[in-house]
């Protein structure tokens, strides 16, 4: 085993070390505005706290919830909802494919993946990336758990400070705060892109995705997504051959 690895005594520790280093993250900042301002959101269409704070659980997607409270609050049936969130739910899949390797030992029961796979979102995902390497692989599930635990419980905690502020909570400030978690995703993913195809894709989705927004394209994330991540692995594959 590699010394470089940390282990902790049992665990429930790795779980409670998660829970503390999501807390200390700047994305438990992050999660705290952005669902202030979902909070005051579902308060204007009408939604109970509690219902909120169950969706934030079930869901844990934060672009998914603005759509299922629009959608709801706006007259949208459920099933046309449920459809739209799913849709947009699809984007978390690529996430968890390249998650699971890292959690992944040959004793790791299928059913230990299940939390992991419900958890992961893009601030999870990040720093799991970033954090994971440096576990040893028999604690990396506690971890992620309590990791995931950790921005759940601050986004439902303060998705109750934002639904009982939304009377005196200013719309566009609250409008502000959902733009928080974009922004913070965008920083994370441009410290964490080291390898060329990875600068390359980034670079690419900056400069694809405004111009498809601009003309209007339908699925236009979608189709960032698909022409930068071409794009950058045929970069990628054409500096390999010349070197």
């Amino acid at each position: 085993m590699s010394t470089t690895h940390q282990s902790f005594p049992s665990s429930f520790s790795a779980f409670a070390t998660g829970v503390r280093k999501a807390w200390a993250s700047v994305f438990a900042l992050v999660l705290a505005g952005t669902y202030i301002g979902l909070g005051a959101l579902a308060h204007d269409f009408g939604f109970t706290a509690w219902w909120f704070a169950l969706s934030t659980m079930i869901i844990w997607a934060a672009p998914a919830q603005v759509i299922l409270l629009s959608a709801l609050g706006t007259g949208a049936s459920l099933i046309e909802a449920a459809i739209a969130v799913t849709l947009s739910a699809i984007r978390l899949l690529p996430m968890m494919v390249s998650l699971l390797p890292m959690l992944r030992s040959p004793k790791t029961r299928l059913r230990d993946l299940l939390l992991p796979a419900h958890f992961t979102s893009v601030s999870m995902w990040v720093e799991s990336l970033r954090l994971l390497p440096g576990i040893v692989p028999e604690q990396r599930i506690p971890f992620c758990n309590g990791l995931a635990v950790g921005y759940m419980s601050t986004a439902t905690a303060f998705g109750f400070v934002g639904f009982y502020l939304a009377a005196g909570l200013p719309t566009l400030f609250a409008a502000g705060l959902l733009f928080l978690t974009p922004m913070s995703f965008l920083m994370s993913t441009a410290r964490n892109a080291r390898a060329l195809i990875d600068r390359a894709a980034f670079v690419l989705g900056l400069v694809v995705g405004p111009i498809l927004a601009w003309q209007h394209v339908n699925l236009d994330l979608m189709w960032t997504g698909v022409i930068g991540g071409i794009a950058a692995y045929g970069i990628h594959r054409l500096r390999g051959a010349a070197v």
